[in-house]
């Protein structure tokens, strides 16, 4: 993107997910950015790629509502595109994740087909700057062109996810892990998702933030109102502007800082269009805007031992943990972090913080919100 190129963002009020106010909403955003058509022709293979993470009931506010996909859906329908939709959960198959979270009903009764997102294809990409190659769902390349559908939503590892992490689905199943392995700090990590955005090159870019979620997302935070459908071609623009909207510093967030860096777009030329921003910013929403980093600083905290006792890193609460060991068997860390005590898992699964590479993957798919993220006391000490 050139470095004065200004991009658009549509920011359109909706009060609630009630049917007719929702296809009034993405209506207008559509016609503010030149209308569905602009995005998908007659014939062309669409696919439209929801945030289902892992797959729950909309009032949970982890996904974006079947509501709102099920109006961005037949828009695109009247274009004449040949419709598809899908993800890869982090935990379970991508049918199971879309049936519960009610996507699949909404895409049944539209008459649109599950994509493939269980097989993998690699593909080349020597421009990137970071990663080179990619295993992509062969949904995902098996169409035209990409709408990114997201959820507003904070994140332990990123403080939020939104257009530019969503992407992340697009990698299967368990191949998602293996980058939080070698990518072990924000950095690199959102390094690799400017790569893969730069890659697959989405068309268009929607954000649900009618109800988002704060707190400790990016699955069990807290529902918060902010009744906003967010627009645009650019992902960078638009998760700058959610950024503007929960008074977080868009310079705290690694996707971003490189995303902008390698070209996928701006955090400052952005044009505002529909309603205005300003009736959307609340400034108390609960999110991450510490200046320390989300993994581990590279100055004096540079040694593994100071690392393990001033990172911040995932904490379990024995009094909500089930003991369902998801949190094990999601850890990609080689040798894991977390161990059961004994087989009969009696206790909690203990962490080896000198193992943990504080991906945070364990905090993220915990389905008790029996994990948080906190800063050992002498970090805290350190740090402020």
């Amino acid at each position: 993107m050139g470095e004065n190129k200004t991009s658009t963002v549509a920011l359109v009020h909706c009060q609630d997910y009630i049917p007719e106010q929702v296809d009034t909403a993405v209506q207008k955003g559509l016609e503010l950015l030149g209308g569905a058509g602009r995005f998908a022709a007659a014939g062309e293979k669409i696919l439209l790629k929801p945030n289902i993470l892992e797959g729950a009931d909309s009032s949970n506010c982890i996904s974006p509502h079947p509501i709102v996909f099920a109006a961005i859906a037949r828009e695109f329908q009247k274009t004449g595109a040949k419709l598809r939709f899908g993800d890869s959960p982090g935990v379970g198959s991508p049918e199971g994740a879309v049936r519960r979270s009610g996507h699949l009903a909404v895409a049944q009764e539209l008459g649109i087909e599950l994509a493939d997102f269980n097989t993998a294809r690699e593909v080349p990409f020597p421009e990137g700057r970071l990663i080179n190659k990619f295993e992509i769902a062969e949904g995902v390349m098996f169409s035209d062109g990409l709408v990114s559908i997201s959820k507003l939503k904070t994140h332990a590892l990123t403080r939020i996810t939104g257009a530019i992490k969503n992407q992340f689905g697009c990698i299967p199943g368990a191949r998602k892990a293996e980058f939080h392995s070698v990518m072990p700090n924000a950095s690199l990590f959102s390094q690799m998702l400017a790569d893969l955005n730069l890659l697959l090159k989405p068309r268009l870019f929607i954000m649900d933030g009618i109800i988002a979620m704060e707190g400790n997302g990016p699955r069990n935070g807290t529902p918060r109102p902010m009744h906003v459908l967010l627009f645009s071609t650019d992902p960078v623009a638009l998760d700058a502007t959610v950024c503007r909207l929960i008074d977080l510093d868009p310079s705290l967030v690694e996707p971003l800082v490189h995303g902008e860096a390698f070209g996928l777009g701006t955090t400052q030329n952005i044009e505002y269009v529909g309603d205005p921003l300003e009736s959307f910013v609340q400034t108390d929403f609960k999110a991450n805007r510490s200046h320390m980093s989300t993994t581990t600083d590279h100055s004096i905290l540079s040694t593994s031992l100071m690392r393990r006792f001033t990172s911040p890193r995932p904490v379990i609460d024995p009094t909500l943990c089930i003991r369902c060991g998801q949190c094990v068997n999601i850890c990609p860390a080689k040798p894991k972090a977390l161990s059961w005590r004994s087989n009969e898992r009696i206790d909690t699964p203990v962490y080896d913080y000198a193992k943990c590479i504080r991906c945070y993957c364990c905090q993220e798919t915990c389905p008790e919100k029996a994990i948080t993220v906190e800063i050992p006391w002498l970090g805290r000490l350190i740090r402020h």
